[in-house]
């Protein structure tokens, strides 16, 4: 690229600034050139890549994500398979620490007071340890994030140990606590020291989403110390707080729903109509009887096993229902998408191995396996399973 005129006159007082000028418009010429994604036209027009953090993208979306996937796992099989999928190989029957000190008789101490608290851990009082492993693990995945309270109790309440843990949904974090808080900061409900550690968590005091618990106490929230809680959540970025691993097809989820819901409505209208009894003169083929409302307005309707008379009907045709073209391709393509984004394989997502045989899909879970293997020791184990033992 040569120089401008305005290079050379800057050239006349500032040699080595012009050079400069012109050799920082080239590497950027060239960088333009070699990314075709960062390149600007009519191709890219209304392809909106905000710089924002990731603090910032999930404090404006995180809410809504959650609460729209909480939707689709109650409501959408494919979305509550594919995080039952996840979870089941996440978690399995649970994943048992065992002491490793060297001495053999204090382990076999440690592990079997362990086990006897495993059975009485939950302060809900219902579920044992790898109970409680299976729920953090459904909210983690299902909601994004997931809080576990360590909950200290007096002697007196006959405990093997006298802790328990409490799980909280990530709902109970107050994300309205954010900015500054002495030298310290607040992002989305989580406190931090100035030196970026975790000081605290804003919680409420019950469910913000709980009628009778937000009449009770309103939306106050309080801090607890970070040293109480285990937050437990996938980080992709930098970010102080997770999102629904089903995000990147909540829309095409939705999308399915409303294709299905489509074509099923197109159906039953098609079933109505069995016939229409036709006349011999195209203006005698109205309709017959007619049907009118208080106001005069003509009133129809479709009913199963419908025969509709017009008048002077002579000639009978019944109704064929057309074929339903596609169906099945699009169904399977929108659940190929549909797995790729929850990262699980088509065929554990929906049961269909009629396109598979014993070595196809052996290799294609060895990719999956390796994944949950990460999750469990990157992700889960660090975040929840090691502070609970420490």
């Amino acid at each position: 690229m040569s120089a401008t005129w305005f290079d050379h006159a800057i050239a006349t007082v500032a040699p080595r600034m012009a050079a400069r000028r012109v050799m920082a418009r080239q590497a950027f010429e060239t960088l333009t050139r070699g990314y075709d994604g960062a390149a600007r036209g009519r191709r890219t027009e209304g392809w909106r890549a905000p710089g924002s953090s990731a603090d910032t993208e999930i404090g404006v979306a995180g809410a809504l994500l959650r609460d729209r996937m909480r939707d689709l796992v109650r409501n959408n099989p494919h979305a509550a398979k594919a995080v039952a999928v996840l979870v089941n190989n996440i978690i399995g029957a649970g994943i048992m620490p065992r002491a490793a000190s060297g001495d053999d008789k204090l382990d076999r101490k440690v592990d079997a007071l362990f086990e006897r608290w495993t059975a009485e851990c939950d302060a809900d009082g219902q579920l044992d340890f790898y109970g409680l492993q299976t729920l953090i693990c459904r909210e983690m995945v299902e909601a994004g994030e997931v809080l576990v309270r360590r909950r200290l109790r007096r002697a007196s309440d006959g405990l093997p140990v006298p802790l328990q843990l409490q799980v909280l949904e990530a709902d109970f974090l107050d994300a309205t606590k954010s900015g500054a808080i002495g030298a310290g900061r607040l992002v989305q409900g989580i406190e931090f020291d100035p030196v970026g550690k975790r000081r605290a968590y804003w919680l409420h005091a019950e469910h913000p989403g709980d009628a009778y618990g937000a009449l009770q106490n309103g939306l106050q929230s309080r801090p607890v110390p970070a040293t109480e809680i285990a937050h437990v959540y996938e980080k992709q970025r930098t970010q102080a707080r997770g999102v629904p691993w089903g995000a990147p097809v909540i829309r095409s989820l939705r999308d399915l729903d409303d294709y299905e819901v489509a074509e099923l409505v197109r159906k039953k209208t098609e079933a109505c109509v069995t016939a229409i009894v036709f006349g011999d003169e195209e203006a005698q083929q109205g309709i017959a009887p007619t049907v009118v409302d208080a106001d005069g307005n003509r009133v129809e309707q479709f009913e199963p096993g419908l025969i509709a008379y017009a008048r002077g009907g002579k000639d009978i045709r019944f109704n064929q229902p057309s074929a339903t073209g596609g169906y099945g391709e699009y169904k399977r393509a929108s659940l190929h998408t549909i797995s790729a984004g929850f990262r699980v394989p088509y065929e554990l997502l929906t049961g269909d191995l009629s396109q598979v045989n014993y070595s196809s899909i052996r290799a294609g879970l060895v990719e999956f396996r390796r994944q949950i293997d990460a999750v469990q020791w990157q992700l889960f184990i660090p975040m929840f399973c090691a502070p609970v033992w420490r």
